[in-house]
């Protein structure tokens, strides 16, 4: 068998994507631990702190994250009264999600988070947009 075109890792895209994730997933852990969430809910709540109040289908498109993973995830946050998950009277099929005082209160806590994270990274603004560019110009072709 010839092995020569075995992948190799340090030839894959995939794996520093895999590992940037990875770490920086927990450079926000002891940040989100004083907000008592996880990163994905802190993504949660980013967007109902955008966004006031959304349907689950709508954050799970915002977040790209389907309804098997956002529920117990919107579960757990009501469960830490942050949010409030009601059925829409019009249409019982439909969760709209909206921040308890308690959820909207998090936010000025949360909005501590970004500049901890730039400066423990110590990129420049430049830097970051190029970055947040190139991911988003792949993230494009991806979805195609």
């Amino acid at each position: 068998m010839d092995h020569s075109q075995t992948p190799k890792l340090g030839n894959q895209l995939c794996f520093p994507f895999y590992v940037i994730a990875k770490e920086i997933a927990g450079l926000y852990r002891p940040l989100l631990e004083e907000l008592d969430m996880t990163y994905p809910q802190y993504l949660v709540m980013m967007v109902l702190w955008e966004h006031h109040r959304l349907t689950v289908k709508q954050i799970g498109e915002k977040l790209s994250l389907d309804s098997g993973t956002l529920t117990p995830l919107l579960k757990r946050l009501e469960a830490k009264s942050y949010i409030i998950r009601q059925r829409k009277i019009e249409d019982e099929r439909v969760v709209e999600i909206y921040l308890t005082d308690e959820g909207d209160r998090l936010q000025d806590k949360a909005c501590l988070i970004p500049a901890k994270m730039n400066d423990r990274l110590n990129l420049s603004e430049t830097d970051i947009q190029e970055l947040k560019d190139a991911i988003h110009k792949l993230l494009e072709k991806i979805k195609k």
